[in-house]
């Protein structure tokens, strides 16, 4: 077993001035046991740990460092723009240049806000529709999480339901009652709740692929539909492509399936691992954001340059390059490898994959919704945790996370982890 004994007292010193010593409890382990690693940097696939231990990154920071860590041009985008000022509060054009980028890289955006986190986009994308419909009701999806907004933080996924607190306190009950909870994938569940309430209905908002209850794939059926609905009844349509965008497809998961939504969100990726969140879509909708319209939304740091540098030499190293046939290739050798390693082990396991992003579930029967997804072996799924830890291999430390590939990932980073994943999968078959 590595030696972890300098993140093990960094561990300690956090606890005593940081609630549980993490900024964020999807950095905990608390669902697999043992103390969170403390990094010391990250280079290219690579992490670092303060013990010098070093280890592939399947989290690449939850999903923003798509690139891997310390990019060459992403460093250099930075480090100009942060010897031009750090923040102006001002307009400046880095904003204006990542928003046209933005908008010709993903059809259904025509006009585009820029915030500084995920939740803020959510936030702004559920006020938004709200405002332009007139409409209070909201529509979210069981194990899809939207970042922590009050009103959507019910039937969560995340850290949510890795630490088994799908509804936090602190939220008064007011706020989650114009929020209606339907199950990933149930088309007939859709259908009866748009016939009852449909003329209600300010908008729908979903992960257009989940990754916060694991990865868990849309039928088509499940998609065309929601659309049909949607538009019949006058309802938004809100894509949260956090995760997904300019991950699964240049022009995220809505550029890979064809789908068209009134609203999406953004962040991670599009500020190339600084704090960033973006939403945008139809321009009659963003128009009613103030100040061209009345819905009120703001913030200091939104559309800092340093984030809007690094976001627009990311994404111009995404298109620039066929990184996405690279990671098709890649995922599904990483899934077949997994999938017999587990075969050969006697192991149940559901690899769920699509494209740079995979969950390998501990679960003899299909993930196809947030229900299923629960049925998964957490406590066996911490034991493949820690024997992949310990070979050298950095995973999400939670069964209801998804993993992801990054660019300087090679065949041999791939097969050296399936062999990995072989191994482990054996010891934690014996018991």
């Amino acid at each position: 077993m590595p030696n972890r004994s300098m993140s093990a007292a960094a561990f300690d010193r956090a606890r005593k001035v940081i609630p549980g010593g993490v900024n964020s409890p999807a950095r905990a382990f608390g669902a697999v046991g043992g103390l969170p690693l403390f990094i010391a940097h990250g280079d290219g696939p690579y992490l670092f740990d303060l013990d010098g231990n070093r280890y592939l990154d399947f989290i690449g920071s939850w999903g923003p460092m798509i690139l891997g860590h310390c990019h060459p041009a992403v460093m250099e985008a930075a480090i100009a723009a942060v010897k031009n000022g750090s923040s102006y509060g001002a307009p400046c054009q880095l904003e204006t240049e990542l928003a046209e980028i933005v908008i010709e890289a993903v059809p259904s955006v025509e006009m585009v806000r820029f915030v500084s986190s995920g939740t803020e986009a959510t936030m702004s994308a559920i006020r938004l529709a709200r405002g332009y419909t007139g409409r209070d009701l909201i529509v979210k999806f069981a194990g899809c999480y939207h970042g922590h907004v009050d009103s959507l933080l019910v039937a969560a996924g995340s850290s949510a339901l890795t630490h088994g607190v799908p509804n936090s306190p602190g939220i008064p009950k007011g706020c989650t009652d114009d929020t209606l909870i339907l199950q990933f994938n149930d088309v007939a569940g859709l259908k009866s709740l748009f016939q009852a309430k449909g003329d209600k209905i300010a908008g729908v908002i979903l992960e257009p692929v989940a990754g916060n209850m694991g990865l868990v794939i849309p039928t088509s059926e499940f998609r065309q539909e929601l659309r049909r609905l949607t538009q019949h009844h006058g309802a938004l349509l809100i894509y949260d492509e956090v995760m997904t965008g300019f991950r699964l497809a240049y022009g995220g998961a809505q550029e890979l399936f064809g789908d068209k939504p009134d609203l999406s969100t953004f962040g991670k990726i599009i500020g190339g691992g600084y704090p960033v969140g973006a939403y945008g879509g139809r321009a009659d909708v963003m128009k009613k954001v103030m100040p061209a319209g009345p819905v009120f939304q703001a913030g200091t740091l939104s559309g800092n340059p340093v984030a809007m540098a690094a976001g627009i030499a990311t994404l111009k190293e995404l298109k620039s390059h066929p990184h996405y046939r690279q990671f098709e290739e890649l995922g599904a050798r990483l899934i077949s490898g997994l999938t017999q390693a587990a075969k050969n082990a006697g192991v149940a396991c559901q690899c769920n994959r699509l494209g740079s992003m995979w969950t390998l579930f501990f679960s003899g029967t299909p993930v196809v919704d947030f229900e299923s997804a629960k049925k998964s072996d957490t406590k066996l799924f911490a034991r493949f945790f820690w024997e992949m830890m310990d070979r050298g291999f950095y995973l999400p430390c939670s069964q209801f996370e998804a993993a992801f590939l990054s660019t300087p990932m090679s065949v041999d980073h791939i097969d050296k982890a399936i062999a990995a994943a072989g191994e482990s999968l054996k010891v934690i078959s014996k018991g």
